[in-house]
């Protein structure tokens, strides 16, 4: 059964729809990537895990926009808008809801990542695709999975889909 509520309208004494309980939560992980090494740039969270520059998607905002949002942020950068593309897309049910994350990569010249949140950051460094540190932040990981499936990357509970080819 599904989750959505009918009313009745007493002004007019006919069936309303109401919206559904949300269950869902719509994220971005941007792959910021430097154009002359390939490298890719994760910060190191207090849990001592890494993660991708992103967060949460704002009303009205679409992958792209949230992921610059983002990034300018958490990172301090601010990135040429017309480079940025969604490469894919991951769903999981991690935190008891669905969790829509896309995959934005972000093509970076000689960025300079600056530390903006240091209560969620404690430093920002680029690794090499294959040298991406094991412990990953789960939604980062299946975002990177979702990017590059040929990476050696810790397993997760994400379906992906790929936007490339």
């Amino acid at each position: 059964m599904n989750d959505v509520r009918h009313l009745t309208d007493p002004a007019t004494d006919t069936q309303t729809r109401t919206a559904p309980t949300p269950n869902c939560l719509a994220g971005v992980g941007v792959i910021v990537q430097d154009a002359a090494t390939g490298r890719v740039l994760l910060g190191l969270g207090h849990n001592g895990r890494w993660e991708l520059p992103g967060g949460k998607v704002d009303t009205g905002e679409s992958f792209e926009a949230a992921g610059l949002r983002e990034l300018a942020e958490e990172t301090g950068l601010s990135l040429d808008a017309s480079l940025v593309r969604v490469v894919g897309v991951t769903l999981d049910s991690g935190y008891g809801l669905n969790r829509i994350s896309a995959a934005v990569l972000a093509p970076a010249g000689n960025a300079v990542a600056q530390v903006m949140e240091p209560d969620k950051i404690l430093r920002w460094e680029w690794f090499a695709p294959e040298e991406i540190p094991d412990a990953l932040f789960v939604p980062s990981a299946a975002v990177l999975r979702a990017w590059r499936p040929d990476l050696l990357l810790p397993l997760t509970d994400s379906y992906v889909y790929r936007t490339q080819g």
